[in-house]
C-alpha cells in the first residue's frame, strides 16, 4: 500500500529528528517502517534529518521512537533550542571529523596509488610500505562505512556501504593474505604489464591501492553532501534573525529598551524612521511608509496611520509611529513563514541519489555472485585457494572505485564551473530536478524587476522646462526620507548634477511634501495636496497621470508658484536582460508564470513587456507556496525564482529554487541554485548546467559499472589476471574524471538551445 492511498484519521502531526542516516536509501527503509504502522503516514526527509509523521488519535509518540530504533536508527522528539545552544552548535562544526579523515586518508592513499600504478616507482619492499599507509585508511578511515554496512546487515538490508565496506575489507584481507602466505610479500614484487587472461592462485598480487583509493573517494563524496545537509536548516536561522532584537517600550510615558522576546499583546512600543518594526500590531499614532517588499512583494512602500496594521520585521521608512503589539512570538507573520519554510523543506520528496537507486540491485547481485562463484569452484574439485581467489575477486572488481568518482567529479566540476558563472548549485539531488521541471514560476520584484523605484518618466506643461522641473522637484524631494521621494531625488541628481537647497520644508502627512525652493513654493504630492492650494492639474496632464496609474505606476504632482507644472511618474523599473531570458526558459520547454503580491494591473504590464502569458497576482506570502502546491497538483513539476523573503516558503516548496544573490539571505538558503548575478539569463544558463552536468553523471555512472560488470564473467571464472583488473579500474576512473572535465567547456549563450 502507497502513501498516498491512506486516508487515516489523524489528529495532528509529530516532528521526529532522525540520527544515523548515511544515504537517501536509509531515509526511504524509516519511511516504509514507519509507514506499516495503523493508520500512520510518514515523509522522512534525508537532507534535514527530519520525519514529519501524521499520527491516529491515541498513538503514543514512544512507538515511532522504538520503530524508527528497530530499524538500526536514532530518534527524537526535538525540544526548543535556546539561542545559546544554536550559537555552540554553529560553533561546532559536524562535519569536522568526516573532513579529517578524508585529509588523512588522502595523504596516505596518494602514494600508495601512484606506487601501484607506476612499475618505476616499485622498489624493493615497496608492497610492505603501501600495506603501512593503506592499513589507517581501511580500518580507520572507511570506519563510517563499515559501522553502517554493520548495521545494515543486522537488519537485513544492503546499500553502497555494504558493497564499500565489503569491496575495501575484501581487497584488504585478500592483500594481507598475499603478504603474509602468499609470494606477493617476497623482496622485489612488482605488478607487471602483462595483459593476458589466464587462470592463477591470486596469491602474488594484492590490491591495496583499490582498497584505499575507493575509501578516499567515497569519504570526498560524502564530505561534500555533509557540508550541504549543514546548511539546511540556515534558511530558517535566516528568517528568526531578521526581526528587530530589542524594541522601546512606552511604561508610563516614557521609552524603555527591553529584548523583542519579552513584548507581550498589548504593548505600546515606538518604531523611528529607519527602524524594524519589532512585531506584528497596529498604529496607534503617527504616519509613515512602511517598506514591506520582503515580505509582501509590493514594490511601492505602503502608507500607513493609526488604525492601520504593521507586520514585524518591515521597515519604517517615514515618521515616527507609535504600534500596540498585536501578535508576539510564534504568532508573527515572519514566525509563520519561518514554519512555512521547515513544513516545504521537510515535505519536499528526498531525491534518491543515483548511485544508491542502482547498487538497491547491484550490491545483492554481486553477493550473490560472489557466494556462487565461490561454491562453483569448491564444488568443482578446484580447490580452496582458487575458490577464495575467485570469489574475492568478484568482490574487489565489483568494488565501485569509478563510482565513488562518478557524481563527486561531475558535481566538482560542474559546480566549479557554475561559480565561475555566477551559478551555485547546492548537491546532487538539486541536479535531477532540473530534467524533470516543466513549468517556471517567477517572483515579479527584484526578479523580473530591479526592486527599487525609480524616475522613468516626466511630463510637464507647454510652458514649463524639463530640467527645470527636475531641479526644483528633485530638490524638494531630496530633503524627504520617504523612498519614493529619494527615487526622484536620485533621478534628478542623474540628470543635471547637484541640486539646489530647500527652505521650510515640510511634510503634509499622508498627502506629499511642500517648500521654498530658490524662492520659488513648491508642492509635491498627492493631488489633493495641489487642491488644498487651488492648484489643479491640466487635462494633458491630468490624462498623463491617469495613464500611468492605470499602468500600475506611482505619480507624483508638482506645482509651484499658483501653478500645476508637472506629472513625475515613479515605478519599480524592468531589468533589461528579462526579456530576453524569458525567451531562453521558453527554449528550455518550460512555461513561465509571474508571481507577485503587487497589484493585477503592474503585474500584467510586467508580464506583457517580457512576454509572459500566465500572471497570478495579488497573492500573500504564505499562498505563494500555496500556489506552488497546486501547480504541482496538477502534474507539473515546478521551478520558482526568486528573491525576496516572501519566496523563501515558496522556493522551498518547489521542486527546484532558484534564488537571485542580490535578494535575501533567507531566499538563498530556502532555494537550491542560487544565482550570484542577479540577472534573470543566468536561471536559463543554472538549468542547461545542471542538466549537462546530470547527463555527466549519468554517463560516468553507467561506464563505472560498464566496467565492472563486464569483468564479472572473468571473475568468476578464475581468468582475472590482477594487472587487467588493475588497469580496468584505472582507466574507468581515468575516463570518469575525463568525462566530467569537459564541463569546464560549458559556456552561456545569446539565446540558450533546448536541452
Amino acid at each position: 500500500m502507497t502513501t498516498q492511498e491512506r486516508t487515516p484519521q489523524s489528529t495532528g502531526e509529530v516532528e521526529l529528528a532522525i540520527s544515523g542516516m548515511t544515504c537517501a536509501s536509509c531515509a526511504a527503509r524509516i519511511e516504509r517502517k514507519l509507514n506499516k504502522l495503523d493508520g500512520v503516514v510518514a515523509t522522512v526527509n534525508y537532507a534535514t534529518e527530519k520525519a514529519r509523521v501524521s499520527v491516529p488519535d491515541g498513538l503514543d509518540p514512544q512507538r515511532l521512537l522504538e520503530t524508527v530504533e528497530a530499524a538500526g536508527y536514532s530518534a527524537s522528539l526535538p525540544v526548543p533550542e535556546e539561542p545559546e545552544a544554536v550559537a555552540e552548535e554553529a560553533a561546532d562544526d559536524p562535519t569536522r571529523s568526516l573532513r579529517q579523515r578524508l585529509v588523512v586518508s588522502a595523504v596516505l592513499s596518494v602514494p600508495v596509488i601512484v606506487m601501484a600504478m607506476v612499475p618505476a616507482l616499485q622498489f624493493t619492499y615497496w608492497q610492505w610500505i603501501s600495506l603501512a599507509l593503506a592499513a589507517p585508511v581501511v580500518l580507520w578511515g572507511a570506519l563510517p562505512f563499515h559501522r553502517a554496512a554493520w548495521a545494515n546487515l543486522r537488519h537485513g538490508a544492503a546499500t553502497m556501504d555494504t558493497l564499500v565496506s565489503m569491496g575495501t575489507i575484501a581487497a584488504f584481507l585478500w592483500s594481507l593474505y598475499a603478504l603474509l602466505f602468499g609470494t606477493a610479500g617476497v623482496p622485489g614484487m612488482t605488478h607487471p604489464f602483462e595483459l593476458t587472461i589466464q587462470r592463477m592462485s591470486g596469491d602474488g598480487s594484492i590490491y591495496l591501492e583499490v582498497a584505499a583509493g575507493v575509501t578516499t573517494f567515497i569519504l570526498a563524496g560524502r564530505y561534500f553532501e555533509a557540508r550541504s545537509k549543514r546548511r539546511a536548516g540556515a534558511a530558517l536561522r535566516a528568517l528568526l534573525d531578521l526581526g528587530a532584537k530589542d524594541v522601546a517600550v512606552l511604561r508610563d510615558g516614557r521609552e524603555v529598551r527591553i529584548p523583542t522576546a519579552e513584548l507581550a499583546v498589548g504593548d505600546r512600543f515606538v518604531v523611528r524612521p529607519g527602524e524594524k518594526i519589532a512585531t506584528d500590531g497596529v498604529v496607534e499614532e503617527g504616519v509613515s511608509a512602511v517598506d514591506a517588499s520582503m515580505l509582501t512583494g509590493e514594490s511601492v512602500p505602503v502608507e500607513v496611520g493609526s488604525g492601520d496594521g504593521v507586520v514585524g520585521a518591515t521597515v519604517n521608512a517615514g515618521g515616527r509611529l507609535v504600534v500596540r503589539a498585536t501578535r508576539v512570538g510564534s504568532d508573527t507573520q515572519l514566525a509563520q513563514m519561518a514554519k512555512l519554510v521547515e513544513q516545504a523543506q521537510t515535505g519536499k520528496a528526498a531525491v534518491q541519489r543515483l548511485a544508491d537507486r542502482i547498487s538497491s540491485v547491484f550490491v545483492p547481485v554481486v553477493i550473490a555472485l560472489a557466494v556462487a562463484t565461490l561454491a562453483f569452484w569448491l564444488a568443482s574439485g578446484g580447490g580452496a585457494a582458487a575458490a577464495f581467489t575467485a570469489a574475492v575477486a568478484v568482490l574487489i572488481i565489483a568494488c565501485p572505485c569509478a563510482l565513488g568518482l562518478a557524481t563527486p567529479t561531475a558535481l566538482l566540476v560542474g559546480t566549479g564551473r557554475g561559480a565561475q558563472l555566477g551559478i551555485l548549485i547546492k548537491g546532487p539531488e538539486v541536479l535531477e530536478s532540473t530534467r524533470r521541471i516543466d513549468t517556471v514560476v517567477l517572483d515579479k520584484t527584484g526578479t523580473v524587476t530591479t526592486g527599487q523605484m525609480e524616475l522613468i518618466d516626466v511630463h510637464t506643461t507647454d510652458d514649463t522646462d524639463h530640467d527645470e522641473v527636475l531641479r526644483i522637484a528633485g530638490a524638494l524631494e531630496n530633503a524627504s526620507e520617504h523612498p519614493i521621494a529619494q527615487a526622484i531625488a536620485r533621478g534628478a541628481q542623474q540628470r543635471i548634477g547637484e541640486l539646489p537647497a530647500v527652505e521650510g520644508f515640510t511634510n503634509v502627512e499622508g498627502l506629499g511634501v511642500q517648500g521654498i525652493v530658490d524662492g520659488h513654493a513648491v508642492i509635491a504630492g498627492r493631488t489633493a495636496l495641489l487642491e488644498q492650494w487651488s492648484q489643479h492639474l491640466t487635462p494633458e496632464l491630468a490624462e498623463a497621470k491617469a495613464a500611468a496609474e492605470q499602468q500600475g505606476k506611482t505619480a507624483i504632482a508638482v506645482a509651484w508658484d499658483g501653478q500645476a507644472r508637472a506629472v513625475l511618474v515613479v515605478a519599480d523599473t524592468i531589468k533589461p536582460t528579462s526579456a530576453q531570458a524569458i525567451t531562453q526558459l521558453r527554449n528550455l520547454g518550460l512555461n513561465p508564470i509571474l508571481l507577485t503580491g503587487d497589484n493585477t494591473a503592474v503585474a500584467r504590464s510586467v508580464a506583457d513587456e517580457v512576454g509572459i502569458t500566465d500572471v497570478i497576482a495579488e497573492v500573500l506570502p504564505k499562498d505563494k507556496a500555496d500556489t506552488i502546491t497546486h501547480l504541482q497538483n496538477q502534474g507539473h513539476t515546478v521551478a520558482m525564482i526568486g528573491d525576496g523573503i516572501n519566496d523563501a516558503a515558496a522556493l522551498a516548496q518547489a521542486d527546484l529554487g532558484l534564488a537571485m544573490g542580490t535578494g535575501t539571505d533567507v531566499a538563498i538558503e530556502a532555494s537550491d541554485i542560487t544565482l550570484v548575478r542577479g540577472d534573470l539569463r543566468t536561471a536559463a544558463d543554472a538549468i542547461r548546467l545542471s542538466r549537462h552536468t546530470l547527463r555527466t553523471i549519468k554517463g560516468n555512472l553507467f561506464w563505472a559499472f560498464a566496467y565492472n560488470i563486464a569483468a564479472l564473467p572473468l571473475a568468476a571464472t578464475g581468468l582475472l589476471n590482477p594487472m587487467i583488473a588493475g588497469a580496468a579500474m584505472a582507466f574507468s576512473s581515468i575516463f570518469v574524471v575525463t568525462n566530467s572535465l569537459r564541463l569546464r567547456t560549458f559556456h552561456t549563450t545569446a539565446t540558450a538551445p533546448t536541452e
